[in-house]
């Protein structure tokens, strides 16, 4: 059999699965269903919030389950019916056994990370902020666990020294779209070995990628400089480190995002969080150990912008430090 003449059932979310299941279309493969997240209210006027991966799938036709819950009869029933050989997941959720299981190749999951390291739900964003020099996309068959199933395939990128979790994640989005293709393709003519992670675990340590919460995103100034670079290159553009510009004698408060910094050659001695600039085109920030260069930041209530463009409307910046 070819990857084409499965009955497919496709699951995920957020721009990052709509490369994956709009490579599936594009090749003529036959996607008989779209799981994705149940309409949400969100924003000021709380409209419906649609994922990105159900106004794919509206526009181009497609049949689209947006269950509350999985283990809900009616649905389960949904998904029978549509007598799939075989689910792809791709930024979703955890699935229960009795979905996963259906289909009779079973349900493959895209994962972003080199498996078995960064097993959990922010895999892009630990790799860069731990300062790794590579990644990648993994495909692997799920089982009772999460991200613990046997592996399928590996792609593996480098990640640069000024790379951001932004630039990581375009990237892959386009790799992990062909490789889910080839998983199909594969997974359909059945000659392959799925390889079980204990087998190549060895005595490496395994590094976590759980869920990232606003406390995560807080810049700790007093660690050393490299440290902070790379946890605000891990949280840019989304959802972004974060800190607090506090005035000297006022102690007023604005909490402010940094979305990139610039290394620096500045070795002078200042308490962490102090900050030196000419007032016109840069803004350095002591940490714990060396300096770093803000580049773009944004202030609460405004957009983002060069430091550059900041420091124009900020010029009383002398008289603040980050905390």
């Amino acid at each position: 059999m070819q990857g084409n003449e499965l009955r497919i059932i496709f699951m995920g979310t957020p721009d990052f699965a709509v490369a994956s299941l709009k490579a599936l279309v594009a090749g003529g493969y036959n996607v008989v269903g779209v799981i994705t997240a149940a309409d949400k209210l969100a924003g000021r006027g709380k409209k419906l919030n649609e994922s990105a991966v159900k106004k794919y799938a509206v526009e181009n036709g497609l049949n689209v389950l947006q269950p509350e819950k999985l283990k809900n009869p009616e649905f389960l029933e949904e998904l029978k019916l549509l007598r799939a050989d075989l689910q792809v997941v791709v930024a979703f959720r955890m699935l229960p056994e009795v979905v996963w299981n259906m289909p009779k190749l079973g349900t493959f999951n895209l994962h972003g990370s080199l498996l078995p390291q960064y097993r959990g739900a922010a895999p892009l964003n630990w790799a860069v902020m731990n300062g790794e020099t590579k990644t990648g996309v993994t495909t692997f068959l799920l089982d009772r666990k999460i991200d613990t199933g046997k592996i399928l395939f590996k792609r593996e990128i480098a990640i640069g020294e000024n790379d951001t979790v932004g630039d990581i994640h375009d990237g892959l989005m386009e790799i992990g779209a062909k490789l889910v293709v080839e998983t199909v393709d594969v997974l359909a003519i059945g000659n392959y070995k799925a390889i079980p992670q204990s087998e190549i675990m060895g005595e490496a340590e395994i590094k976590h990628a759980p869920k990232i919460f606003k406390d995560d995103c807080k810049i700790d100034w007093t660690n050393d400089a490299e440290l902070i670079r790379n946890r605000i290159r891990g949280l840019s553009p989304y959802p972004t480190a974060w800190t607090t510009l506090v005035h000297k004698v006022s102690g007023k408060e604005i909490t402010t995002k940094l979305f990139f910094v610039g290394k620096t050659d500045l070795t002078e001695k200042a308490g962490a969080g102090t900050i030196s600039s000419d007032g016109k085109t840069f803004v350095n920030v002591a940490c714990g150990t060396g300096w770093l260069q803000i580049t773009d930041l944004q202030l609460a209530g405004k957009k983002r912008i060069k430091v550059q463009d900041f420091l124009r409307g900020f010029q009383q910046i002398g008289e603040y430090r980050f905390a």
